[in-house]
């Protein structure tokens, strides 16, 4: 099983490297609007869990790492490269489906930002299928909340309105984590399905951070899986205007 250490120097670097490079389309060609960071400033640095509907493959997570380093240091800089950096917040990690991460140099580049890489028990290649749950998954994310926060998208697919999956409740009843929900829009709009290419610009992109959830840990795996979903639903009519609705900005 991988070690996630608490401070990873690579890591470090990537994330530097990685933000310089999609800041200006997540904050200037496009533009971003954030509410709900207060609920981070005070978290823990391990055992915390963000759960949110899901709409690219990359620029989801991105734009994500953006927001807690910036929180972490309290600023985000709009006028040009953001000095946070020069310091990243690297206690990160992101559930991914290994499919997705061994497609090309550009995934693998993702995989060493702190990837959780799982086999989806529901679809591969393209094709719906019906596996048993890989342990060895569970345990890598396990592991990482040890370490780290973990940010999961229960849906397991960029498809709008799609089930929730039962192996983000599992992953809640076993580690008891603090569950932060983020619903967030306009990724669709302004990118493409891998969040690498631009399909819109001058988007508005939308990340709204809820307070932590109430769960009752010994309720069923079903009504904690309820839970999550209801926190994190987005209304057709929500997507369809692109979520154009007023933000505070983080600060």
């Amino acid at each position: 099983m991988e070690r996630l250490s608490k401070v990873n120097p690579l890591r470090k670097l990537m994330y530097a490297v990685i933000g310089v490079c999609t800041y200006p389309g997540i904050a200037i060609v496009n533009k971003i609007k954030i509410s709900g960071t207060e609920y981070l400033r005070n978290l823990p640095k391990k055992n915390v869990l963000f759960v949110s509907n899901h709409q690219t493959y990359f620029a989801d997570v991105i734009a994500f790492i953006h927001v807690f380093c910036a929180v972490k240091w309290r600023k985000i800089n709009r006028l040009g490269i953001p000095y946070y950096l020069l310091n990243p917040f690297s206690n990160v990690n992101f559930i991914a489906a290994e499919e997705t991460m061994k497609d090309g140099f550009i995934s693998r580049l993702f995989a060493l930002c702190g990837a959780i890489t799982i086999k989806r028990t529901w679809r591969a290649g393209g094709k719906d299928i019906q596996r048993e749950v890989d342990a060895n998954d569970y345990g890598k994310i396990y592991e990482a909340l040890k370490r780290n926060w973990v940010i999961t998208f229960p849906q397991g697919t960029t498809r709008p309105f799609a089930p929730g999956r039962k192996g983000t409740a599992h992953i809640i009843k076993e580690t008891k984590p603090i569950v932060i929900p983020v619903v967030i829009n306009g990724f669709w709009r302004a990118f493409s399905r891998k969040g690498l290419r631009f399909k819109k610009k001058g988007a508005l992109l939308s990340i709204r951070f809820k307070a932590p959830l109430e769960i009752d840990y010994a309720a069923s795996v079903d009504a904690i899986l309820e839970t999550v979903m209801e926190a994190i639903e987005q209304s057709k009519e929500f997507m369809l205007k692109g979520g154009h609705h007023q933000l505070e900005g983080a600060r």
